[in-house]
């Protein structure tokens, strides 16, 4: 077989801190190499560096990269522009981070194919589009947006349909699925697997979900702290693995939910709550056109519990939580501790915000690359409080230590830290006001199950703790039924299914439920 890429003995060192040690693989043509190992075992930095992505960043480099027997480290920049994304195509982890906030959709995929394939710009657009039907999302108004008016998951999806542009002889996936449904993320994976098939593509897929990797890679390499801990074929590593660490990774964790008793009182109350992206007015001033985001949705959150809210990508999930924030326009009722905030001022509501915090998605778009971890804690007690700098610092030490994050943290910045412990940090600063609410908005995506199970387990004892009510927005299933009391399913904006987490499911009435349901735990 034709080798593409050969890694020799690969060092990545921050400062003086080693990331990643004599790491080498080769990657034959046509085959799939699977990468694993938990939050901060260095795979995105290891993938980072194979394109050069790294110059810059104050990382150092040393080993070779071989490219088609050529050393990517010694590549002068005219030659590696012509490898990125022509030759080696890569998906990022983080889709929002590598989107142009700028740019609309069409116009940063048609920018791929005129600087590689010379295309004008008439048929980079029309490129663009079929490229957007390639990854699901074959709609004119996903063409016309900008990346903030879509959902995660058709985030991710546009980076896909970006890096697969030009047909490259190498996919590069970091976590391509981590923002998608289990519905879609099947489709994104025959989409991979027939789009390998076809161009007899090489591809390095970097993954913490340890199924996935066993479905579709040939090989595997598991990482700890920067070194190939083991390697072999797929069967091998999951069927006989040799390493306590690799049977770590590919054992089951179950995490033990209390149950709780349900109360009369609700903290959240939400009626008719419908919000209109787009929506215009005709020279009558009556409303016209408008995409739906979300139809007549009404639930309710009780005092000490968690709400679960499911449904696939692009279903009106984040939507809610942005609505319930008041930070988009929306219409209906929205009731916290019986103050309709629908109605009331930009003062009063300010002051209420402290009441209610968020999680995003995204830890790594969500946290300030300019301020230290002390000073992203602490932000709220600046805006709502009249402490000290002492007594902040002070605060937001004991709030890193509820979430397990070290006090000599505070003053590193979030780049020095991995993904789980950028979400332990996300976690603690929206504990520091002490909230009643906390709306967790796909809080686990980009985690690793070893880190899922750490981040569910804390957000259970914060719960039991102080009492504060959870909205848990996820597309993982399994999730949802680890940590949620009820849940409401979502599609095309409308709740479809709604219930205790038992009902739902062990015994789902809607046929798009059903199918959530059974595509979430096949294995």
């Amino acid at each position: 077989m034709n080798r593409l890429l050969e890694v020799k003995n690969l060092f990545i060192s921050f400062g003086e801190k080693r990331v990643l040690e004599e790491f080498s693989f080769s990657l034959e043509q046509g085959m799939n190499l699977g990468i694993v190992g938990e939050s901060g075992s260095g795979k995105s930095v290891m993938a980072l560096s194979l394109l050069r992505l790294l110059d810059g960043s104050g990382a150092k480099c040393s080993g070779e990269i071989l490219y088609m027997g050529k050393d990517t480290l010694k590549m002068k920049e005219r030659e590696l522009r012509g490898v990125r994304g022509g030759e080696i195509g890569m998906v990022f982890q983080e889709p929002l981070t590598s989107l142009n906030p700028l740019h609309k959709v069409y116009k940063q995929i048609a920018e791929s194919v005129e600087i590689h394939q010379g295309l004008f710009k008439k048929e980079a657009k029309r490129k663009a589009y079929e490229l957007l039907e390639l990854v699901g999302l074959g709609e004119e108004r996903i063409l016309n947006s900008y990346p903030f008016e879509l959902s995660g998951g058709q985030r991710q999806r546009v980076v896909i349909a970006i890096a697969i542009a030009n047909n490259p002889k190498i996919l590069i996936a970091d976590e391509p699925t981590t923002a998608l449904d289990v519905t879609i993320e099947a489709q994104i994976l025959e989409l991979l697997k027939d789009l390998q098939d076809r161009l007899n593509m090489a591809m390095i897929f970097i993954s913490h979900d340890l199924n996935i990797v066993r479905r579709i890679c040939d090989d595997v390499i598991v990482m700890k702290e920067g070194i190939a801990l083991e390697r072999g074929s797929a069967k091998g590593i999951f069927e006989n693995p040799k390493e306590k660490y690799t049977k770590m990774l590919t054992s089951d964790f179950v995490l033990k939910k209390e149950k709780k008793d349900r109360s009369d009182e609700n903290l959240l109350k939400v009626e008719e709550l419908n919000v209109v992206f787009g929506e215009k007015r005709d020279i009558f001033f009556r409303k016209i056109g408008g995409f739906k985001a979300l139809k007549n949705v009404n639930f309710t959150v009780g005092n000490n519990h968690t709400l679960g809210i499911v449904g696939e990508s692009g279903s009106g999930k984040s939507t809610i939580a942005q609505a319930v924030l008041r930070l988009i326009k929306s219409s209906g009722k929205i009731e916290l501790n019986g103050v309709n905030i629908e109605s009331i001022s930009q003062k009063e509501l300010r002051a209420l915000r402290s009441e209610m915090q968020v999680v995003f998605q995204d830890p790594f778009s969500s946290l300030s690359p300019r301020m230290s971890i002390g000073e992203i804690v602490a932000e709220g007690l600046v805006v709502f409080g009249n402490l000290t700098k002492k007594e902040r610092e002070e605060e937001a030490l004991k709030a890193l230590k509820e979430v397990g994050i070290e006090s000599d943290a505070l003053h590193r910045y979030p780049h020095e830290f991995s993904g789980g412990q950028r979400q332990r940090i996300s976690i603690a600063r929206a504990l520091i006001l002490k909230p009643k609410l906390i709306i967790l908005d796909e809080p686990t995506s980009a985690l690793d199950r070893a880190v899922q199970f750490q981040v569910l387990t804390l957000l259970e004892s914060i719960q039991k703790k102080f009492g504060i009510s959870y909205i848990f927005i996820s597309h993982d299933l399994r999730v949802i039924e680890a940590i949620c009391d009820d849940v409401i399913v979502l599609k095309d904006g409308e709740i479809i299914e709604r219930g205790s987490v038992e009902q739902i499911y062990k015994n789902p009435q809607n046929e798009y439920t059903k199918e959530l349901i059974k595509s979430a735990f096949l294995s």
